[in-house]
């Protein structure tokens, strides 16, 4: 068992959002707009508002309503979910190239307040981040990457933090 308040193996990071994210690409923000077409991502209710033209950095938002609206009046859990649910992965696929497979396997997720207005969640995976898979991985040795994402409020007040696991494979 976690000794964080949370249960999570570690705290959220109550923090404003960032005001000066790494610019877009053409071609990144042509995959913002796809992205947030697409009809699974879509029917969360959130949007990619934001990837960085490296796609080291990711911001969505998710707005309370009448399709994220939940009997209480507040952001479904599901809904929650389903909005950080495909990023981290997206971007390793994407930092790393095809020599890796990249997966979701697990996560857990904490509700910490419940969501009232719109939620903002950023994604970010540093250079040493990929840089330390590239060196350590050997063609067929695989490894589980950790990241923590909060959902958070334009004030910064944490109302959901979700432990990310993602498995990673060298393939060639």
């Amino acid at each position: 068992m976690s000794d964080s308040p949370t249960g999570l193996d570690r705290d959220p990071d109550p923090r404003p959002l960032r005001e000066d994210p790494t610019a877009e690409s053409r071609r990144s923000r042509l995959w913002r707009y796809g992205f947030n077409l697409l009809p699974a991502y879509r029917g969360t209710g959130a949007r990619v508002d934001h990837i960085a033209g490296d796609w080291r950095y990711i911001r969505i938002r998710l707005p309370l309503s009448w399709r994220t609206r939940n009997a209480v009046g507040t952001i479904f859990g599901g809904s929650i979910y389903a909005a950080i649910d495909p990023v981290y992965m997206m971007m390793l696929r994407r930092v790393l190239g095809d020599a890796f497979t990249v997966w979701d396997k697990s996560a857990a997720l904490e509700f910490i307040e419940p969501g009232r207005d719109t939620l903002y969640a950023e994604f970010e995976v540093p250079t040493a981040e990929t840089e330390a898979i590239r060196e350590t991985l050997e063609p067929g040795e695989s490894t589980d990457r950790e990241y923590l994402v909060s959902l958070v409020d334009e004030d910064g007040a944490v109302h959901a933090a979700c432990e990310k696991t993602v498995y990673v494979r060298r393939d060639e």
